[in-house]
């Protein structure tokens, strides 16, 4: 009969194990996500180069890129206030690399107008990271005669229905600014929406529109001389320019049409990948240039944790429901 090993054998063999069992370990094969990136990270922008989630794509990539080791290239692809984009991200592999950069209307607000969306964001999305809080801005031609929010609510008061204004897409926060303001000041004009802020930010300067809710990219030619700036539409006025007067200060109170926006991947996109994702974006929000650039749009650096910026979007879509469905916004 065999006898039985003593217990210090036992243990020395327990011992001389570990090392072999550790080595197992580090042997097994790398998933896709330990590997990630081993080549460009495409990052969907879902509205026209020229606006204000272009703009802030264009200034966080070379950052992300740098912190990745891979190059994050931009991808515009416009259309539906955001939708085209959204869908081409939810449509592609779950792998890291198409990520989407958006305005939180288009994620939070289109289920509200669009009936046949084909996805579901808050099903087929995954919030990253917040980037930027934008304001909307209200900006007039230099052809309109007002100098204030009070001269030109006269002045649309006294031509009902004959002045324009322009928005990147039905439903964005530029088009929900605007209905806001025709609702509390009592006047009447034409929305006219486009496929992105470039677009229309073109027509107010040539003045084919009269005004608009600006996100961001008119202030330039606001200091350039090209465009009025009226007022600021966010609950506060921007430290950024402390002499621009709210709409609530300027008679319509409680006004608030700002939006955040923020980078999105697929549903299923591998946890590693979007934690990644997510230093690169905080890195970005930390370079001086950067926030150069968002302070350029009179917008805000939105560094936040991730669940805020998920649980931002059921508050956002609870503060535009009951406008989007007093003015019966629809899109199809």
């Amino acid at each position: 009969m065999a006898s039985k090993p003593s217990v210090n054998r036992l243990r020395r063999l327990g011992l001389a194990s570990v090392p072999a069992l550790l080595a197992c370990a580090f042997a097994l094969p790398a998933t896709a996500s330990d590997k990630w990136p081993e080549r460009p990270v495409r990052l969907i922008v879902n509205f026209a180069p020229g606006g204000a989630a272009d703009v802030l794509g264009r200034a966080i990539t070379p950052t992300m890129s740098q912190v990745l080791g891979q190059s994050v290239v931009v991808d515009n692809k416009p259309g539906a206030n955001g939708n085209i984009g959204i869908s081409e991200t939810v449509r592609s592999a779950k792998d890291g690399y198409t990520l989407l950069l958006s305005s939180g209307g288009a994620v939070s607000i289109n289920p509200l107008i669009y009936s046949r969306l084909g996805f579901n964001p808050d099903k087929d999305l995954i919030p990253v990271a917040a980037v930027a809080r934008v304001h909307v801005f209200l900006e007039t031609n230099p052809s309109v005669p007002a100098k204030n929010v009070a001269e030109f609510i006269q002045y649309l008061k006294a031509n009902p229905g004959r002045l324009s204004y322009g928005s990147p897409g039905p439903g964005s926060s530029p088009h929900l600014a605007g209905e806001m303001f025709k609702r509390a000041a009592k006047v009447d004009a034409t929305h006219v929406p486009y496929k992105g802020a470039g677009p229309a930010l073109t027509d107010v300067l040539s003045g084919q529109l009269q005004y608009w809710f600006d996100p961001g990219p008119g202030l330039k030619q606001v200091e350039a001389g090209k465009l009025k700036l009226l007022a600021i539409g966010s609950p506060q006025r921007s430290p950024l320019l402390p002499n621009v007067p709210t709409l609530a200060e300027s008679g319509l109170p409680g006004f608030d049409a700002d939006s955040l926006f923020g980078v999105y991947a697929p549903a299923g996109t591998p946890k590693p990948v979007i934690e990644a994702v997510r230093n690169s974006i905080a890195k970005a929000l930390e370079q001086k240039n950067v926030i150069d650039v968002i302070n350029g749009l009179g917008a805000t650096p939105a560094p936040m944790s991730q669940q805020d910026f998920i649980a931002h979007h059921p508050k956002e879509r609870a503060r535009f429901a009951d406008l989007i469905k007093e003015i019966g916004l629809k899109v199809d």
